[in-house]
């Protein structure tokens, strides 16, 4: 008698255990789908961040270049105010 009770208890053991794991696994599941979306979001938020890097850069390019426009146009038009004068 002692026997059957020691196997029917190592069977509750047993099935508690394979509950236990069924329910570590699938939380398991759960933090790795969490754990893809944070990088995925991550990936994101540093594709973001390099394009406005990048953005940056072409707008101080942009800015110089027509800093440079007007004082060439500025250039133009006393050159051109000096000839009507002159003329």
């Amino acid at each position: 008698m002692q026997v059957f009770k020691q196997h029917c208890k190592i069977a509750e053991e047993y099935h508690q255990v394979k509950r236990d794991i069924a329910l570590l696994e699938e939380r398991k599941k759960q933090l790795l789908a969490r754990l893809d979306q944070f990088e995925k979001e991550n990936s994101d938020v540093a594709h973001l961040e390099q394009e406005y890097e990048d953005l940056s850069i072409e707008n101080q390019s942009l800015s110089l270049a027509h800093s440079r426009c007007k004082e060439q146009l500025e250039k133009l038009r006393t050159q051109y105010q000096k000839r009507q004068g002159s003329s």
